[in-house]
């Protein structure tokens, strides 16, 4: 969720990231990825302590076949997501969390703007594969660019969730944001404990899909 611009460096690395994670999958399981900002990328505790790392101990422990792909870019952007996302799915992908828009609201990008972005990555996805699982993860923002744009920009995730029949995270960081004892020290990122109450939040969600 940091503000800063994705350099060239930072994508390769993500990529690089995404295809041994793929290349390691042996076992011909299921993959649930998720793609996002740094929020999924684990920022300042690294991905092996980041939500989609423990989601897959959750996932072994309830003895799922499915395989937990980490595919967050920090700093990213919807429109950025908008833009890699047809090199993510060159690979199949049966179920997709979408963990993106902090950073725009961050920036105070118009919801609209948001809103069209995050639809047309859903768009390219079921395009691809119309059977994958598609579960959306909400955002808020803090009310420091104004009560409407806040209102405006929260809205933009249960509007999403409804107009395309789609499961709904409602807050990514419930329990977590604002309290300084579960971020790390720019008050933004969850820290290790944080990163476990988000994945909780995740998981109450994204169990029956794996399940069904």
């Amino acid at each position: 969720m940091r503000i800063f611009t994705n350099t060239f460096f930072g994508f390769c690395i993500s990529l690089i990231l995404f295809v041994s994670v793929f290349a390691e999958n042996k076992e011909d399981k299921k993959r649930v990825l998720f793609f996002g900002d740094s929020l999924t990328a684990g920022y300042g505790i690294g991905t092996d302590n980041a939500f989609p790392n423990l989601i897959q101990t959750k996932i072994d422990s309830s003895k799922l076949n499915y395989e937990a792909v980490n595919a967050g870019l920090s700093g990213e952007t919807t429109a950025g997501g908008l833009r890699r996302i047809n090199w993510i799915l060159k690979r199949k992908i049966d179920v997709f969390v979408l963990e993106l828009g902090a950073n725009d609201g961050l920036r105070g990008i118009s919801p609209k703007v948001t809103k069209q972005n995050l639809q047309k990555i859903i768009d390219n996805v079921l395009e691809k594969n119309p059977e994958t699982k598609i579960i959306l993860a909400g955002m808020l923002v803090p009310p420091n660019l104004g009560i409407d744009y806040a209102k405006e920009f929260a809205q933009v995730f249960p509007t999403l969730a409804e107009e395309n029949k789609i499961p709904l995270i409602p807050f990514l960081l419930d329990g977590v944001a604002g309290d300084k004892k579960l971020n790390i020290a720019d008050g933004i990122h969850p820290n290790i404990e944080g990163h476990k109450i988000v994945a909780e939040n995740v998981w109450q969600v994204l169990k029956s899909e794996l399940e069904n």
